[in-house]
């Protein structure tokens, strides 16, 4: 019997990790902790992609060619889209054109496309407020979710709340921050709000499934 695939298209936040980048983890990495048997994660998700980088190097297409009718495609970009480099695209105009190439890569092969709000960065203020990261991207993913009638799962939303819950120094347990000598693969340690640790990256794929039981969608029956 064929197994259920869901495939990811994302970025850092999102990719498997090799051992020699441990214990930096994307959250892609633990959703098969999470899902039931007869399913396979499949997680595309690069780092440094944007939307627009992703199709461009040919990683949508590669997915493309397995997607089968039943599968699922977990959409995240955002992070990298907001870059000003040739990456980069525009959240009213570029960015959800991008995306909506990726929402007619799985309806043509009758797969069910999910579009995922940008996981949070951690900013906070000097008075320990949180700062949003993301400006209109998280919005212009809910937008087109609603105007294509697509699931969406709000991680940027859970993230921000888990993180404001944590608060300022609690939070840094979620991201790979490590002092100098304290891991072989970071002998000069390292201090990053943006890219998990093993640790961080399960609760933010927890988070995932949360919000997936919260929907509406056959999806949550492929989930514990």
């Amino acid at each position: 019997m064929l197994k259920t695939k869901i495939y990811l298209a994302g970025d850092s936040t999102v990719a498997n990790y090799p051992k020699t980048s441990a214990p930096m983890a994307g959250w892609g990495q633990f959703l098969h902790l999470f899902v039931k048997e007869g399913v396979e994660i499949v997680n595309e998700a690069t780092n440094g992609r944007s939307s627009k980088s992703f199709i461009e190097e040919g990683r949508l297409e590669k997915i493309q060619k397995n997607l089968k009718a039943g599968d699922y495609l977990f959409i995240q970009f955002g992070h990298n889209d907001q870059k000003s480099d040739e990456r980069g695209t525009d959240p009213q105009t570029t960015y959800p054109e991008y995306l909506k190439k990726y929402l007619n890569v799985a309806k043509s092969a009758q797969a069910h496309p999910i579009l995922i709000t940008p996981v949070e960065r951690r900013r906070f203020s000097a008075e320990g407020e949180f700062l949003p990261a993301h400006g209109e991207y998280p919005n212009a993913v809910k937008a087109l979710a609603i105007q294509e009638n697509i699931a969406l799962i709000d991680l940027r939303k859970r993230s921000q709340m888990l993180m404001e819950e944590l608060g300022d120094e609690q939070s840094k347990l979620l991201f790979t921050q490590l002092e100098k000598g304290e891991h072989p693969n970071y002998p000069d340690g390292v201090i990053d709000n943006t890219h998990f640790n093993e640790s961080g990256a399960k609760q933010i794929a927890n988070l995932v499934v949360k919000e997936i039981h919260s929907l509406n969608h056959s999806l949550k029956k492929w989930f514990i």
